[in-house]
């Protein structure tokens, strides 16, 4: 297990948290997670045969207009939504800034799924993904998974790469968390 720590992102930049390959910049990854922080209106980036799943973090929240649809409003308490990265996405701060989660994967050779997951006490998290990445938005969480042990704080992610098929995770508290999984296609 591999933790990560990030602060706050700084306004209109995005801090990669982990990508594939490591040194893969936001031209030639193969998949990538990041957080960015969201301080202006408008057009989102471009990412042609890519499919992306955003999530807000921080702040009250984004509308979202994809490809012509009707207005989609993306909040704190949404579930993450999925998209494709080539569609245009223009999108408006619902009241102030915001600090979003995002996972991308190149369509062609990996496909991801992000989960929202509330956390108070101990439960069990069923993974099904040979990648596995926990990233925790709020409060504190504990994470077991192949005898190892660690405390994930708020903005904290952990990096799983020998998954077991159920992951041990608890709070003393609520807190919530995000599951990304990551899986190879060919």
């Amino acid at each position: 297990m591999k933790k990560c720590t990030l602060t706050l992102v700084p306004p209109g930049e995005a801090a990669q948290v982990a990508s594939s390959p490591a040194s893969a910049t936001i031209a030639d990854f193969d998949w990538r997670v990041s957080m960015a922080r969201v301080d202006v209106d408008g057009p989102f980036s471009i990412f042609p045969h890519t499919d992306r799943t955003l999530s807000v973090l921080r702040g009250d929240g984004l509308r979202l207009c994809i490809a012509e649809s009707a207005p989609i409003e993306l909040t704190r308490y949404s579930e993450p939504l999925a998209f494709p990265g080539e569609a245009p996405v223009d999108a408006t701060l619902i009241c102030g800034a915001v600090t979003d989660l995002n996972a991308m994967t190149q369509r062609e050779r990996f496909t991801h799924s992000m989960r929202r997951v509330a956390i108070a006490g101990r439960m069990e998290v069923a993974v099904q993904a040979p990648l596995v990445l926990l990233v925790c938005a709020a409060g504190l969480v504990k994470v077991e998974a192949n005898d190892q042990i660690d405390t994930l704080d708020s903005l904290d992610t952990a990096v799983l790469d020998q998954v077991p098929e159920t992951l041990s995770i608890s709070s003393d508290c609520v807190a919530l968390m995000y599951v990304i999984e990551i899986r190879r296609l060919k």
